[in-house]
């Protein structure tokens, strides 16, 4: 087993399971398993009446086995999204020891409120909390679950380890509601916007919604067809190796395609076209995403008809400036972190509103470096950069800024080159970024007015710092970025408008105190 599946797949006994487990209701959640392997936690779960198990799995040979027992949302673990999971409501996993802390902190990153996590660890992530990372974790079970020592609980297993081992439950804070539910109307207007006689103006909402609708009903026809196909194959020959059906593009997703896994996956996809051609980014933040993803996945008996989706763009226009406080207080409470050096107040930031966010702050796991294909210039994971382009929308709100003019973190680092107009904006979209400068220079001769743009460099080297939004931002080769705001007014105004949001009153003597020292957080 060592040798075909690799080192560090050790499956979960039964009784571990049963332990992890105990107490905890399982019956119709819908639940994330990490890392499923061959699947013990996510058989377990099945057999305990969860309503569906979802999972992620690293390794291609693994996934193929795994693919015939639950549906495989996404390969590596800490490439996942919380818009993905934001319909979960526990996320179970037994993640590699070597890494136990970073896929728990993920997992607690991306887990929608009210979710439960129980992890499997190494105990020593516990009783040896040396770094900021296993600090945090260990916070993390101190104030929102709890902790417990399962002890060598693997030395009879069927792969064997004498590692003492912990499990963590931690139950994120908040609400898992949705701000969508019951805005919606439940009567089927599909058929009557879609083929509706007589003259209509071009509406690309309504091709969007006419494309999903005939996409739909074909499906139905196509999935007979195959299996009509299939059978009539079967008595051919057993050797014949094609089979016929509907899959994910990507190869390394294994398993075949539902109707209902058709329909939502096409609907999701449809939404991010209707924004992108609405030019609606400044509105559509992560949580945007995540509650539509747990819209899709929960009301799927509401229509996606052309007036539900003009309800949807009111809806999210309309409560922009309550998301955007939102996003605000995430931010704030996510770079305080848990640890005392934090913030002006120390420890007492939790029962005192006398403390404030640093200048200065650290975003782990933000950058990508590859010795295999090493670059003098920083490069970010794409996933990982789009909380912090929420932020850059909810400080552009608050301080009458345009988003327009922002160009996204990732593309800013990702691409060396970019066009930029006589009045100083960098032209936003990929479509404007470029990997070298001849690139560019094609580029600026296709358009119109090409001799009114420059050419400008956008990436940094390693360790140098560069201007990106509100911010000066320097990358480092161990995947941490460094950020501090460019303006300290706009540095207090963020600090004082998440103290009106939760109530609090800080005293001048606050920013005082700071001025007079240096400080550095990580989140």
């Amino acid at each position: 087993m060592d040798s075909l599946f690799g080192i560090d797949l050790y499956q979960t006994p039964k009784e571990v399971i049963e332990k992890m487990l105990f107490g905890v209701n399982l019956i119709d959640k819908v639940i994330l398993e990490p890392g499923a392997g061959l699947g013990a936690i996510v058989e377990f779960c099945q057999q305990e009446g969860a309503k569906e198990v979802i999972a992620c799995e690293i390794s291609p040979r693994l996934r193929k086995i795994l693919s015939s027992k639950c549906h495989i949302i996404e390969n590596d673990f800490l490439e996942l999204t919380s818009d993905k999971i934001s319909h979960v409501d526990l996320i179970i996993m037994n993640p590699p020891f070597m890494a136990d802390e970073k896929h728990i902190l993920h997992a607690y990153d991306i887990a929608p409120a009210g979710c439960q996590i129980i992890s499997l660890c190494n105990e020593s992530l516990i009783k040896n909390a040396y770094s900021s990372a296993r600090k945090q974790v260990k916070e993390l079970a101190e104030h929102y679950g709890r902790s417990e020592s399962f002890g060598d609980c693997f030395s009879t297993a069927e792969r064997k380890t004498n590692v003492n081992v912990s499990c963590i439950w931690i139950h994120k804070p908040g609400q898992n509601e949705n701000e969508f539910e019951g805005f919606f109307d439940l009567h089927d207007y599909e058929q009557d916007e879609v083929n509706q006689s007589g003259i209509v103006r071009y509406d690309f909402i309504q091709d969007v919604v006419s494309r999903y609708v005939e996409s739909v009903k074909m499906y139905d026809n196509v999935e007979e067809t195959n299996k009509r196909i299939s059978k009539s194959i079967e008595g051919v020959t057993d050797r014949f190796s094609i089979v016929f059906g509907s899959f994910y593009k990507d190869s390394h997703r294994h398993g075949e395609i539902t109707r209902q896994v058709f329909k939502k996956e096409l609907q999701k996809a449809a939404w991010n076209n209707i924004f992108g051609k609405m030019n609606m980014h400044k509105y559509v933040t992560q949580g945007v995403l995540a509650n539509i993803n747990k819209f899709v996945e929960q009301q799927i008996h509401v229509p996606f008809s052309v007036r539900n989706v003009y309800k949807m763009i009111q809806l999210i226009a309309g409560t922009h400036g309550q998301r955007m406080d939102q996003v605000l207080v995430e931010a704030f409470e996510k770079i305080c972190s848990f640890s005392a050096d934090n913030n002006t107040a120390g420890e007492k930031w939790r029962t005192n509103s006398d403390y404030m966010v640093n200048r200065k702050f650290i975003k782990p796991y933000v950058c990508e470096y590859d010795t295999r294909w090493p670059s003098n210039y920083v490069t970010l994971n794409i996933r990982r950069s789009d909380s912090l382009d929420d932020i850059v929308k909810a400080l552009c709100y608050l301080t009458g800024t345009s988003y327009e003019d922002h160009i996204p973190l990732a593309q800013y680092f990702n691409y060396s080159h970019a066009l930029r107009n006589k009045s100083g904006k960098i032209l936003s979209g990929f479509e404007y970024c470029f990997r070298t400068y001849e690139e560019a220079e094609r580029k600026k001769s296709y358009i119109k007015d090409g001799h009114e743009l420059e050419i400008v460099k956008t990436s940094a080297y390693w360790g140098e710092w560069a201007d990106w939004g509100f911010f000066r931002v320097k990358g480092f080769k161990k995947k941490t970025m460094h950020f501090e705001f460019k303006d300290e007014k706009v540095w207090e105004l963020f600090n004082r408008r998440v103290a009106e949001i939760k109530g609090w009153n800080l005293p001048r003597s606050t920013r005082k105190a700071y001025q007079k020292k240096e400080g550095v957080v990580i989140y």
